[in-house]
């Protein structure tokens, strides 16, 4: 499997958890509840799945592989996608914030609300450039044995960057996010 293809499956797995952070919204909206826990658990998805695990291989492998074939890194694609991925951690980091408030203080309640469908916009439109845009372009830009190279590397990380099971765990989490 290409590189990107395994990005790719990793972005099916990402927008499982989208769809139900939707879900959640549409919940908060009508109920003006917040279930912490299942936040948390989203977070915890978004912050070890989606950024540490899948963002990393963008972000240290792919990319930087794309540089060397040429590719800046500071204007373009890859710049724009550095720039959301910071964005994302932002919302995220911002949603972990309010979440011990989000109990008693409605303002909370509505930030949490308001990032929440800020990241999910912004992950929608992220994953739909990358696998249109950025991921055919490395597609073409990349040697043969860089592709190779990359999936190694992508192995690699999983075991000794992630841990054994890790990102089985996060499939796990998603389906069960999915299925509430």
């Amino acid at each position: 499997m290409r590189p990107t293809e395994t990005l790719m499956h990793e972005h099916e797995i990402i927008l499982m958890v989208l769809d139900a952070a939707e879900r959640e919204i549409q919940r908060m909206r009508e109920t003006n509840a917040v279930r912490r826990e299942y936040l948390e658990q989203m977070v915890d998805f978004f912050r070890n799945f989606a950024d540490r695990c899948h963002h990393a291989k963008e972000e240290n492998l792919l990319f930087v592989r794309m540089e060397e074939r040429g590719m800046p890194r500071e204007a373009g694609p890859i710049g724009v996608m550095l720039y959301e991925h910071d964005l994302g951690r932002g919302h995220v980091r911002a949603i972990a914030d309010l979440l011990p408030r989000a109990g008693d203080d409605p303002a909370a309640r509505d930030g949490i609300r308001q990032h929440l469908a800020a990241y999910v916009q912004l992950l929608r439109d992220h994953i739909y450039k990358e696998d249109h845009i950025l991921y055919p372009m490395a597609d073409q830009l990349l040697l043969p044995e860089d592709q190779r190279a990359l999936e190694a590397e992508f192995e690699r990380v999983e075991r000794e960057e992630i841990g054994v099971g890790v990102h089985e765990k996060y499939h796990e989490l998603a389906h069960r996010l999915a299925g509430e």
